[in-house]
């Protein structure tokens, strides 16, 4: 009888007046949901159901960021979809956090897009236990398979001089470096964790990092940011998201084959490379339940990924800022020259003999920004920054932008300056340079990636005099994805 009496008021309601109500209630428990959290940091006004996604911009994201640190102070909070963010700013806090809160900024959060990629496994995108496991036996594989050793060194020093030859087939003439740098960086973490390199000319190879390339460029893009806010939707809708779902099977698929490679020809007592070290930490009888293969998948993903990206991006920059400040080149050279000559490769015992190169290197990275926004964290438990509370769950950014270009920390942040590392000639340490981010989570490959820096620049610089092509200016523009890079550029490579 109630039900019949329901249906009667139902059927009787007009449907725009019905539509209303609807959309009114979905507002109602949307705001409920937006409340602020009780002494949350401050921040701009919320929309319904799109949050603070219209104060993100896609295309300079960490510019964005910077703007409503301007306005709401050095920490405030966003909201998308579910979800809540604290940005910080400046080196005080992002050290507070990272180092001496390091506990209760471990984590890593869960967004919808990267799960359904990557999952919670890996070095990456794990937590708690699981991940403190993943890492310590990844380091100690590196260091194994010969980080900081000599051993490490001659194979990135052999590495350069395959790059050099195939800079030398160009003649001089413009050409697009981005795919041969690519190609080389690479070719280091795929030795240890493949335990092969790849010629520049392997079609295969080079189509696999194009897929990388354009995966990691469209993970920052607007259309990925809506899947993460809205997955159970955008799961349906077609548009540049799902490429990054098939280019990263494509990549899965490749190391997938690889490991079955070594699966078929493992041997306990002959261990190649970081798969092998994992199939026989498996094999172990007490082995800990995290060993398995979904990470071994992951682990191996995420190495060809860190070890490959933000290096070769990082060199491309710097190739750019030579072309573009000619007379750091040239200084650069001059102490190639007087250190190492035009004979001898360049070796990382020449690293303390050069304080201007090294400086060179470090502001390349310094400018550059390569991960501006860092790679988010999540708090472990419910924590107090700066006054304000952040309870267990909150996603949290630590701004790099504004610890590397922080007007308070360098004399000329917005210019292209190595003084900003040099005192009295001498190489100068700064402590708000922090490209690999600090604390618990940061960058597992940081002592790799600083020799392959050097050791490819300088040899570079040795060997070649970067201009631009003639009647062309170089621009210092950059695309966002999750990395920052260069727009494509060609550039002349002319020997000396």
């Amino acid at each position: 009888m109630l039900f019949q009496r329901l249906s009667a008021v139902w059927e009787a309601v007009p449907l725009p007046a019905l539509l209303s109500f609807l959309l009114l209630l979905l507002i109602i428990v949307d705001y409920r949901k937006r409340r602020r959290p009780k002494g949350f940091p401050p921040g701009p006004r919320s929309l319904p159901f799109l949050g603070h996604m219209l104060y993100m911009n896609s295309k300079e994201p960490h510019i964005a960021m910077q703007k409503l640190a301007e306005k709401y102070g050095k920490i405030f909070g966003m909201q998308f979809g579910d979800m809540w963010f604290v940005v910080v700013n400046g080196l005080p806090l992002v050290k507070e956090a990272l180092v001496h809160q390091g506990e209760n900024f471990a984590d890593r959060p869960v967004f919808p897009m990267n799960t359904e990629i990557f999952g919670t496994f890996g070095l990456i995108n794990s937590n708690g236990y699981s991940w403190k496991q993943q890492r310590r036996f990844a380091l100690s594989t590196l260091r194994n398979f010969g980080l900081g050793k000599r051993s490490l060194e001659e194979r990135i020093q052999a590495e350069t001089r395959y790059l050099t030859e195939a800079i030398e087939e160009e003649k001089g003439q413009p050409f697009d470096p981005h795919f041969q740098i690519n190609n080389a960086v690479s070719n280091i973490i795929c030795s240890i964790t493949f335990g092969d390199r790849y010629d520049y000319h392997d079609s295969r190879f080079q189509k696999l990092l194009r897929l990388f390339d354009e995966a990691i460029y469209l993970m920052g893009s607007i259309w990925s940011q809506l899947y993460s806010t809205f997955p159970a939707v955008m799961k349906y809708v077609p548009g540049p998201h799902q490429t990054v779902f098939k280019n990263w099977g494509q990549i899965k698929s490749f190391v997938k084959e690889k490991i079955e490679e070594h699966k078929a020809g493992w041997s306990p007592s002959e261990t190649r490379d970081f798969i092998d070290a994992y199939l026989n930490e498996m094999a172990k009888e007490e082995t800990p339940v995290s060993f398995h293969e979904e990470n071994l998948l992951q682990s191996t993903v995420d190495l060809f990924f860190a070890g490959t990206e933000t290096t070769s991006t990082t060199l491309r920059w710097g190739l750019l800022y030579m072309a573009i400040y000619p007379e750091v080149q040239a200084k650069v050279q001059g102490e190639i020259d007087s250190v190492i000559g035009q004979t001898r490769q360049p070796a990382m015992d020449d690293r303390e003999h050069m304080p201007y190169t090294n400086a060179v290197v470090h502001e390349i990275q310094r400018k550059g920004n390569i991960i501006p926004l860092n790679a988010p964290r999540m708090t472990t438990r419910d924590t107090t920054l700066a006054g304000f509370h952040l309870p267990k769950g909150t996603i949290f950014i630590p701004s790099l932008t504004s610890v590397l270009f922080d007007k308070e920390e360098w004399e000329t942040p917005d210019a292209f300056n190595p003084g900003h590392f040099l005192e009295n000639g001498q190489f100068k340490k700064r402590e708000a340079f922090l490209p690999f981010s600090a604390g618990k989570r940061v960058c597992l490959g940081e002592q790799l990636a600083r020799t392959e820096l050097f050791l490819f620049f300088t040899a570079l610089l040795q060997k070649f005099t970067f201009r631009a092509p003639k009647g062309v200016t170089l621009s210092l523009d950059f695309k966002a994805g999750m990395t920052l890079s260069p727009h494509p550029y060609r550039i002349c490579a002319l020997p000396r």
